[in-house]
């Protein structure tokens, strides 16, 4: 028989010395879910309305350096607003005077061309010359319907190609 009988009657039961992991299963069940709700409230962005670009994206740092060309024509160093005159102090305390940093330049689609090369003239006197430059991703078929293309033939050219006339 594949059962047993026990013999001693006595109310004592034996001593168990497994650790109960259900209350440690359901504590952390409930803090997946805080996290997860939490996390995109916790970060912070600021509003640029970026170019769209169709090229290749690019692996990027963890923790990326973001230069910003608002609207106004004012920088940002990452989340913090600086004056113009303040880029050089503000990239060394951001990379603690690492040259070799990439900086992420983005700039609002209002920006002129001028204000974005004084930008990179800025970046270059002050040591940093590698810069990459950051748009919004786009399909070739959602670039051709922003450039208002679709239907005639033509492709829209990638982010810093050349267009043969």
């Amino acid at each position: 028989m594949a059962g047993g009988i026990r013999q001693d009657s006595g109310f004592d039961l034996d001593e168990s010395h497994e650790i109960n992991v259900t209350p440690f299963i359901d504590v952390m069940l409930v803090l997946l879910i805080i996290f997860m709700v939490a996390a995109p409230l916790a970060t912070v962005d600021m509003n640029v309305d970026l170019p769209a670009s169709t090229a290749q994206p690019a692996d990027r740092p963890d923790k990326p350096l973001y230069l910003t060309i608002q609207a106004d024509h004012t920088l940002a160093v990452g989340e913090e607003k600086i004056p113009r005159e303040e880029l050089a102090t503000a990239l060394e305390r951001a990379t603690d005077g690492d040259k070799e940093t990439r900086v992420f330049l983005r700039a609002d689609k209002t920006v002129d061309y001028g204000s974005l090369t004084d930008t990179l003239n800025a970046l270059r006197a002050a040591g940093y010359l590698k810069v990459a430059l950051v748009g919004l991703e786009l399909t070739p078929q959602a670039a051709q319907a922003a450039n208002g293309q679709a239907g005639n033939g033509q492709a829209a050219p990638a982010a810093g190609g050349v267009t043969a006339p």
